[in-house]
């Protein structure tokens, strides 16, 4: 008897308990209705924990032999897999669940495509920045010119990255320019760039002469690379002027502006104390008369 009593009565716990998942709000009717219930919701709130911790173990699992900066790189990744991998358990959760996804898929296509035209340039830049962070096409501390512009990086994130110019004011660009533009990394294979610095003497001018006081020019310069060894070319000859270009080794292309300008003043200052002329363009002008000109008597226009 005692038995019975306690079967009836956890029945009714779990009839209670049953029907307290049921409760919920439906929408639509009927091959269309949509049951919103409790029972659903915990679920949900399960999987995600569930799935939470997964993700947060298969992380632990790929970065824990890797450095500080490719592990940065893989955690912004996983951020956008992360929340890839918990619309796909949502949408499993509710198909298992007994709620056709076909009816919500359906009814919210107009939506989907709006926001597929209204983010695709945030796509475009999640997508750019998973090839950057993959391929390592770009590391901070790389040097790099975009529509002109040379920054530094010193952050590289899933939809930006952020560079600081030489006058020291920052630039975000957007990730996807990386992947659609032509960008230059002055940094990629080396740190070690060459620079050149031109300048044009008066024709008449001794060209060996030139050549040995650009040559000392360079080398004097701290900041200058001693191997490879600098060099100097005759590049052509101009309108006015003999065209020359010292070339040089640094290992600092970001402050490379202050040094060349440091150059060209050693190069004025050489240039005066040997006597060597730098020219501006001249030309001759020919005047052309059929008759001889007119002679204005005073007082006369």
């Amino acid at each position: 008897m005692q038995e019975n009593v306690k079967e009836i009565i956890k029945q009714d716990i779990w009839g209670s308990i049953l029907d307290f998942l049921e409760l919920g709000v439906k929408f639509g009717k009927g091959e269309k209705e949509i049951n919103i219930t409790i029972g659903l919701i915990l679920l949900l709130v399960v999987a995600f924990l569930a799935t939470s911790f997964i993700l947060k173990w298969l992380r632990y699992l790929f970065t824990r032999k890797m450095g500080v900066d490719d592990k940065n790189k893989f955690i912004s990744v996983f951020k956008f897999l992360r929340y890839t991998v918990y619309l796909i358990v949502i949408v499993i959760t509710m198909s298992a669940a007994g709620i056709n996804i076909t009816i919500l898929l359906t009814a919210s296509a107009a939506l989907f495509v709006g926001l597929g035209l209204a983010l695709q340039e945030l796509f475009q830049d999640i997508i750019g920045g998973i090839f950057i962070i993959v391929d390592k096409s770009l590391s901070v501390g790389d040097i790099i010119e975009v529509e002109g512009k040379v920054g530094k990086v010193f952050e590289i994130k899933l939809r930006t990255t952020r560079c600081i110019t030489r006058d020291d004011k920052v630039i975000i660009i957007p990730n996807h320019k990386f992947i659609s533009e032509l960008v230059y990394n002055y940094t990629q294979n080396h740190k070690t760039t060459r620079e050149t610095v031109k300048i044009g003497v008066a024709y008449g001018s001794n060209v060996t002469l030139v050549t040995k006081l650009l040559e000392e020019a360079v080398q004097t310069q701290k900041g200058v690379l001693k191997s490879p060894k600098a060099f100097v070319l005759f590049d052509d000859f101009g309108d006015s002027a003999l065209l020359f270009s010292v070339n040089f080794y640094i290992n600092d292309s970001f402050s490379d502006p202050r040094l060349k300008s440091a150059i060209r003043y050693a190069i004025d200052a050489s240039f005066r104390a040997n006597n060597i002329s730098i020219p501006f363009p001249q030309r001759d002008v020919h005047l052309f008369q059929n008759q001889p000109f007119e002679h204005v008597s005073k007082g006369k226009v």
